[in-house]
């Protein structure tokens, strides 16, 4: 059995705060503004795979006005969901993600990124795809306002050997 999810995030970019992408921290002017580390990648890539499984999404199981997660490490949280969606006997068939910002330019972090993903996802490197794209200085993240992520997940059901 297969399913397959969509998950979409946004954050408001601003001064003072880290940059974490993929749970990559990246050398930025700005980072992004949220209850936990507002890392867009991971939570459009756990929303993906909830939704997929019709799970909820991330503000129910991890809500912003729950002070537990308050500056939360979203790569702790993405082990969380692949705990539970685990725990119903699915896996995760690939995930692809795409990075929506005018700056900085990601490129040289994408490895690392998918590196990390896959490591506390519990996969392979090849299941994972992450890119990044620019919106030609259009709308708040061309103007560099915010960024954004979208995320498809394809999850399976382990079967009984």
């Amino acid at each position: 059995m297969f399913r397959i999810g969509h998950g979409y995030d946004v954050h408001k970019l601003v001064e003072g705060r880290k940059l974490i992408l993929g749970g990559i921290e990246i050398p930025h002017v700005t980072g992004l503004l949220g209850h936990s580390d507002a890392d867009v990648l991971a939570h459009a890539i756990m929303d993906a795979m909830l939704g997929a499984l019709a799970m909820g999404d991330i503000g129910h199981l991890f809500p912003d006005n729950d002070d537990s997660f308050k500056d939360a490490d979203s790569m702790k949280l993405m082990e969380e969901v692949c705990r539970r969606i685990r725990a119903e006997g699915w896996e995760i068939g690939n995930i692809d993600a795409t990075v929506i910002a005018q700056a900085p330019k990601l490129a040289p972090y994408i490895t690392a990124m998918r590196e990390n993903i896959a490591r506390v996802c519990g996969c392979d490197v090849s299941q994972i795809s992450v890119k990044a794209t620019t919106e030609e200085h259009l709308g708040f993240t061309g103007e560099k306002l915010g960024m954004s992520a979208h995320a498809v997940a394809l999850m399976y059901k382990k079967t009984e050997a």
